[in-house]
């Protein structure tokens, strides 16, 4: 059974939509970030700060993560796709 390339291909492509979902989303969320910090205005402005810098903190590991992986997944498809077009036969007739 001869497997080609074109089921990696498309993981690949969805794990740079995944990238790029996760972009687009860290950038909606930065977008109400204060980088101010207002201690003395009241107490409910800490407390919203905090919880959106966490949530910009698991997003942002989540992004480096997932490019990692996508980085090096891409790395290795481009590797195997080249080792198969020196390893197979060419169709060329000689």
């Amino acid at each position: 059974m001869k497997l080609g390339f074109t089921p990696f291909i498309v993981l690949e492509t969805l794990l740079a939509i995944a990238v790029a979902a996760l972009f687009a989303w860290r950038q909606s969320i930065a977008r109400n970030e204060d980088d101010n910090i207002h201690v003395l205005h009241g107490a409910t402005s800490v407390p919203n700060q905090v919880a959106m810098a966490q949530k910009l903190e698991v997003i942002d590991k989540w992004g480096k993560i997932l490019t990692v992986i996508t980085v090096v997944f891409g790395l290795l498809l481009g590797g195997a796709y080249l080792y198969n077009s020196f390893v197979r036969p060419s169709d060329v007739g000689l």
